[in-house]
């Protein structure tokens, strides 16, 4: 009877938790599945990082990339013109990622990078390979907004292009001094890789003062140049992933402090490999300033050609030191600035001012950075005997004074030379007036049309012409962009031909 009356027992309070359940279910058979939340957004601390005022901070990436991602724009470029034909390049930053010839071209072409806006006023800064022979550069901010940009400089010997947008109160990046830059350094990459618009990496700086010969190989100013080439390489070497399209954008330390341009990538695919490399902040600000405030960039020359000092050169000539920049020779235009100060071939640089200077490297970014007329102490090692030396740097003509911006009048700019046609011979051809097409160099004419020397242009977009002069007069008032059509003869095929083109 006591089994029984346990078993009684048990099977009603069974019932009484099984009733009680099914009906605090039944209360609540809308809520749904729950799901707990924490507080999450405020991730773990393990790292730590030193700020600009010597305080101790967590490691965050959240706020930079939401200060940086605001300045950093998407530009497109556009080559007008029709041509089914592939594209050849000799650059070796388009070669690398596209062959030896190019992409097939139908059409316009077109292609993206990236730029940094440096001031409120819409200044913007690029690589010169993103706007190079451009016809139509187009620039989209962070928030959509969509501008056609006007370049006002290029500087093919570091790779760089400042632009200008007609906008106000924009955001921008502040440069900080790259020479404080440490290896290690945390830093983040911006920029828009493969059209992705506002992507942000993170990584450290590798190493610094990364020559990769690279920039403007294929300027033939380098082939004949004397002094050997004009190219300043002296990279920020960094692990934080670019790929194509990142070009032009923004390396920025964790303050959001503008450290470099990101130019290049070494990979033997042509994306991301774990190299990247920015151009130093302290190169881009100079040439920006020169750009605004000359036209042109105002470059100090030391006259003078170096190897990088190592072990095998210090032996080969007897070195004392393992460490500088080996002075070669001189330039053969017997315009020397370190020359005349009193340089000898055989010497090595080894300090410029307060700077050690450790290989060929150092010394181009140094004297990049200076312009004709700057005066600096350079100290050599001379058979172990250490020598200073004041030298006034020249510029590339051999001369104290400021580089002034080449001034090229419309025609020539679009590679065409002109001569006016004789009274005699617009009559024979029945016409009232008319501008001969003498000859024709590497520019928009030649890429963009099939005119032919000895084209004779009687009408720009319907307007006569009479001579070259006001041709050109014609042509200073076009903006870039704007279409114009030739329209014209030729005196073996009498009928009417017309070229259009974009200026």
């Amino acid at each position: 009877m006591k089994n029984f009356g346990s078993l009684v027992l048990a099977a009603i309070l069974g019932s009484v938790i099984t009733m009680a359940a099914y009906h605090w279910m039944g209360n609540n058979e809308n809520r749904g599945v729950t799901i707990e939340h924490v507080n999450g957004t405020q991730a773990s601390q393990v790292a730590y990082r030193i700020n600009e005022k010597g305080e101790a901070v967590a490691l965050d990436f959240t706020g930079t990339a939401e200060k940086v991602t605001k300045a950093v724009v998407n530009i497109r470029s556009t080559q007008t013109g029709n041509t089914s034909r592939e594209r050849e390049s000799n650059d070796p930053i388009q070669q690398f990622f596209f062959g030896p010839n190019g992409p097939q071209q139908q059409g316009p072409s077109v292609s993206s990078g990236s730029g940094v806006i440096i001031n409120a006023d819409g200044y913007i800064v690029t690589n010169n390979h993103v706007v190079q022979d451009a016809d139509v550069v187009d620039v989209t901010l962070n928030d959509n907004r969509s501008f056609k940009a006007e370049v006002i400089g290029t500087d093919p010997d570091t790779d760089l292009a400042l632009i200008k947008i007609n906008q106000k109160d924009l955001p921008f990046l502040p440069f900080v001094n790259s020479d404080d830059a440490k290896v290690g350094q945390w830093v983040l990459a911006v920029g828009n890789p493969y059209n992705l618009t506002s992507t942000v990496t993170a990584g450290i700086i590798s190493a610094k003062g990364r020559n990769i010969n690279i920039i403007n190989s294929n300027n033939p100013a380098n082939r004949n140049n004397s002094q050997g080439s004009t190219a300043i390489e002296s990279f920020i070497q960094t692990d934080a992933a670019i790929n194509p399209g990142n070009s032009g954008g923004a390396l920025v330390n964790l303050d959001g402090g503008l450290l470099g341009i990101n130019t290049a990538i070494a990979s033997p695919t042509g994306s991301y490999s774990g190299y990247g490399f920015a151009i130093p902040s302290d190169i881009v600000s100079k040439v920006v300033e020169d750009l605004i405030a000359y036209g042109t960039v105002q470059r100090g020359w030391l006259g003078i050609s170096v190897l990088s000092v190592n072990a095998e050169l210090a032996k080969q000539e007897s070195l004392d030191v393992t460490e500088g920049a080996y002075v070669g020779g001189f330039a053969e235009n017997a315009k020397s600035a370190a020359k005349e100060a009193g340089i000898e071939k055989g010497d090595v640089v080894v300090k410029m001012d307060d700077t050690p200077i450790k290989s060929s490297t150092a010394l181009i970014e140094y004297i990049g950075r200076k312009r004709p007329g700057d005066k600096i102490n350079i100290v050599v090692d001379r058979k172990g005997k250490l020598l200073t030396y004041a030298v006034t740097l020249k510029n590339k003509e051999g001369k104290l004074g400021a580089v002034k911006r080449e001034e090229k009048d419309a025609v020539t700019a679009l590679g065409m030379e002109l001569q006016d046609v004789d009274a005699k011979k617009l009559k024979a051809l029945d016409q009232a007036g008319g501008v001969e097409v003498k000859s024709l160099t590497n520019g928009k004419i030649k890429k963009y049309t099939d005119i032919r020397e000895g084209f004779i242009i009687t009408h720009v977009d319907n307007a006569p012409v009479k001579s070259a002069k006001e041709l050109n007069e014609l042509l200073k008032k076009k903006k870039p962009g704007d279409q114009v059509t030739f329209s014209g003869i030729y005196p073996d095929f009498p009928r009417e031909y017309m070229y259009a083109f974009r200026f």
